[in-house]
């Protein structure tokens, strides 16, 4: 059976088997299939504005991935620019099906062990959460810090689940908590927590006068004193 130029284009970034630019693959397309370059060369021609049929064939694979055309066939890592793609095995497929389905689902049992455990908290310990949700605010709105609060033993881990309580609470940057993910980790000291958030101040510092932060230290010692205070 004939393939069509949709099948060709997988074929091609199949026989790259890694992580590529969607200008590789075109590149690519453009080896095995001859006819498809020489045909987007003669299209480009034809266009008012500059370009080759590689540009051409860049664009219309870009196209067909903005639109899912390949969902199920590509990984694609959005957190780069360009862009990179690789193609995916069925089982992988079935794979990332699975783990997203699960992921999608995660916030929800998150929310249910979260609401859980608040109803067992004394008094003190709901005043005591509040407060670390009340410092993290400030950290974000007047500083620009993405600050999260974070369960040291996450509250998800499959083989040893924390608590949602004060005692399994810490301070991380959100890049460190999306690493960290459900893995379990010691609890920081007080000490580590400190320097912590005073090394994250101390870069931010370098940056704050160009990103129009006013970072003073009087402010973050008397934030300090009050995550001393219920940490």
């Amino acid at each position: 059976m004939a393939q069509n130029i949709s099948q060709k284009y997988l074929e091609a970034i199949k026989a790259l088997s890694s992580w590529v630019t969607v200008s590789e693959w075109a590149v690519k397309v453009g080896e095995l299939y001859p006819e498809i370059l020489e045909k987007a060369e003669k299209e480009a021609l034809a266009q008012k504005n500059e370009t080759t049929g590689l540009r051409e064939i860049t664009a219309r694979i870009s196209s067909n991935i903005s639109r899912g055309a390949y969902l199920g066939k590509i990984d694609i890592d959005e957190s780069e620019r360009p862009r990179k793609v690789r193609y995916i095995t069925e089982y992988e497929a079935r794979t990332h099906e699975e783990q997203e389905l699960e992921e999608d689902l995660a916030p929800i049992s998150r929310a249910q062990k979260i609401r859980a455990d608040e109803a067992t908290l004394s008094t003190k310990d709901k005043y005591r959460l509040t407060e670390l949700e009340s410092i993290i605010s400030q950290l974000r709105t007047i500083f620009n810090l993405d600050f999260e609060l974070e369960h040291a033993k996450a509250l998800l881990n499959p083989e040893d689940a924390g608590q949602h309580h004060p005692d399994n609470i810490q301070i991380l940057l959100k890049s460190h908590n999306r690493l960290k993910s459900n893995k379990n980790w010691d609890r920081f000291s007080i000490e580590e927590q400190i320097d912590y958030i005073k090394s994250v101040v101390k870069v931010q510092k370098i940056v704050s006068k160009r990103m129009g932060v006013d970072i003073q230290d009087e402010v973050i010692d008397q934030i300090i004193k009050r995550i001393e205070a219920v940490f």
